[in-house]
């Protein structure tokens, strides 16, 4: 099942009826995947001719946050940012670039292992997790070891 089908029938079982707008924003989310605020919502469902209000849209996040359905994170600026929260509970987390604010994700075993010892080495019930990595991008530093990083690395979102 896609993210944005679970979503909707999430949704339905939680007793919402479906609206048009919090349908474009399921779309829309489960078209971009990862890291969007809700004014770049409106800007992809105003491309696409879905005329969506940034309240309705932020309304339609509360919501979908509220369900389990998103996760909400920020990056340092101004604007929130979201995500479809799989119902497989795959997850990755975030390189954010200081200087021009580029948003990477990443998923690093070892650093889900770790997490997993510090947890039983402090005897704590870690429920979940968010990691975001601070400095600055490639294209920033002017560094060429952008073509050493693998593909997946350097993609936005990661395959799902």
């Amino acid at each position: 099942m896609e993210w944005s089908e679970h979503a909707q029938v999430s949704l339905e079982a939680a007793g919402y009826r479906a609206s048009a707008p919090r349908t474009a924003v399921v779309d829309a989310l489960a078209d971009v995947g990862c890291g969007v605020t809700a004014r770049e919502i409106a800007g992809l469902l105003d491309s696409r001719g879905v005329r969506v209000g940034v309240a309705s849209i932020y309304r339609a996040l509360d919501v979908l946050e509220n369900e389990g359905l998103v996760q909400r994170f920020d990056v340092g600026d101004s604007a929130a940012r979201y995500e479809p929260a799989l119902p497989t509970g795959e997850h990755h987390h975030h390189l954010v670039c200081e200087r021009c604010g580029e948003v990477t994700a990443f998923e690093d075993e070892g650093l889900e292992r770790a997490i997993a010892r510090l947890a039983r080495r402090v005897d704590f019930a870690i429920d979940g997790h968010d990691v975001r990595l601070t400095g600055m991008c490639p294209d920033c530093t002017g560094s060429s070891r952008r073509s050493s990083r693998s593909p997946s690395a350097r993609s936005r979102t990661p395959s799902p």
